[in-house]
């Protein structure tokens, strides 16, 4: 890219002013710095917290961050702050569940998806934060197997996806109240598994704190644990661990 801009301004069909622009590391917009070389250096570009930030903010940052890549996604933003901001960026699709906002421009993929994530949630009331996994996962480009309502108190239904579960590249497991599910689920695979706790739980949950403690306790193998409710966390793991796993399969 750098020699790209360096040889277009040789040719004058690009002004140093407009090479400066685009070799910017980032754009300073008064209330926030727009992060422009965060695709090249981690892979995704840079993700909007939308919780705490104005339409107005949210607005100007996405439409900078979609003129210069292919994928723009916002979290944390609730059904009223997303409708205002559709208005102005009426392409953008919401996710109410997972209160996510996006936008990403078509692409075509050459062949079929070498592996899947699968995202697990022990039940109902944890399903806001398995979206917020499931909806990150495949705005970056993975493809997700959603294994719903299938916590440790009816252990059956979790073991009727067992093989669905075991060819996975990797699972997020979502899970409240005791935070059981994680343990269970590493016990039963042979990739990765990264545990989301939820603040689901009645007074001794603790806001998700007995359920965090419960998964970095765990003895299972291969468990890695994110903050309580971070989905996206989860999520945003997951994909770097699959796009690492479809790597190695194309070498293959």
């Amino acid at each position: 890219m750098l020699e790209e801009i360096l040889e277009q301004v040789q040719r004058g069909t690009l002004s140093v002013k407009e090479a400066k622009e685009q070799l910017a590391t980032f754009e300073n917009l008064g209330f926030a710095k727009v992060d422009h070389h965060r695709k090249k250096r981690q892979g995704f570009p840079e993700v909007v917290y939308g919780e705490g930030k104005t339409t107005e903010q949210i607005i100007s940052i996405i439409q900078v961050l979609r003129a210069r890549n292919n994928q723009v996604l916002v979290t944390r933003i609730t059904k009223e702050k997303a409708e205002i901001v559709q208005r102005a960026c009426p392409d953008f699709i919401y996710k109410e569940e997972a209160q996510i906002l996006f936008w990403k421009e078509d692409t075509v993929y050459e062949g079929e998806p070498k592996g899947y994530i699968a995202v697990i949630c022990a039940g109902t009331s944890d399903l806001r934060v398995a979206e917020e996994a499931a909806v990150t996962a495949e705005v970056l480009g993975s493809t997700v197997h959603r294994i719903y309502d299938v916590g440790v108190a009816g252990i059956h239904r979790l073991l009727s996806h067992a093989e669905e579960i075991q060819n996975a590249t990797v699972s997020v497991v979502v899970a409240g109240m005791e935070g059981a599910l994680p343990s269970v689920v590493g016990g039963l695979v042979s990739h990765p598994v990264i545990a989301v706790p939820t603040s689901v739980g009645y007074g001794a949950n603790f806001n998700g704190l007995s359920a965090l403690l419960t998964m970095l306790n765990s003895c299972a193998s291969g468990i890695s644990v994110v903050n309580i409710d971070n989905g996206f966390g989860g999520g945003y793991n997951a994909v770097l661990i699959d796009q690492l796993a479809q790597k190695g399969a194309g070498k293959n």
